[in-house]
C-alpha cells in the first residue's frame, strides 16, 4: 500500500522537499516491512504518540472515500467489484482535497495544544 500511495511525489510535491509523514502507532504502522520501507525511502516520520488525539488528515480521505464508493446508495455484489471501486476512487482522490487536509495541519496542531492534548472537532 505505501509503494503504491505515491509517498514519494506527492509529499515533496504538496509539502516542499522537508516533509514528514505522519501516522499513529497503531500496530500495522509499527510492522517491521514498513518501518524499513521509511527507512529505506528516507522518509522522516513525525513523532507520534500512541494514544494522541487522532490528528492523521487521512482520515478525512477515508470518509471521503467511503462516501464516493457508496454514493447513491451503491452496493456491490462481489468483493471484486468493490476492491475495483476503492482503488478508482483511491486512484482520483482530488488534490484539491489533499492540499486542503495538509495545509490544515498548522490548525490541527495548534488546537490540540490549546485543549492539552483533548479532543478536537477535527
Amino acid at each position: 500500500m505505501l509503494q503504491r500511495a505515491s509517498l514519494m511525489t506527492e509529499g515533496p510535491r504538496l509539502c516542499g522537499n522537508d516533509w514528514v509523514f505522519q501516522q499513529d502507532n497503531a500496530a500495522v504502522h509499527n510492522a517491521c516491512l514498513t518501518k524499513e520501507f521509511f527507512q529505506e525511502n528516507n522518509i522522516t516520520l513525525l513523532d507520534h504518540p500512541a494514544c494522541s488525539p487522532d490528528l492523521n488528515p487521512i482520515e478525512n480521505i477515508w470518509g471521503w472515500m467511503a462516501r464516493e464508493v457508496y454514493k447513491n446508495g451503491h452496493q456491490f455484489q462481489t468483493v471484486d467489484a468493490l476492491r475495483e471501486a476503492i482503488f478508482n476512487t483511491w486512484s482520483n482522490v482530488p488534490t484539491s482535497l489533499l492540499e486542503t487536509l495538509a495545509s490544515s495541519m498548522p490548525k490541527r496542531l495548534f488546537e490540540v495544544i490549546n485543549k492539552n492534548g483533548g479532543a478536537t472537532h477535527y
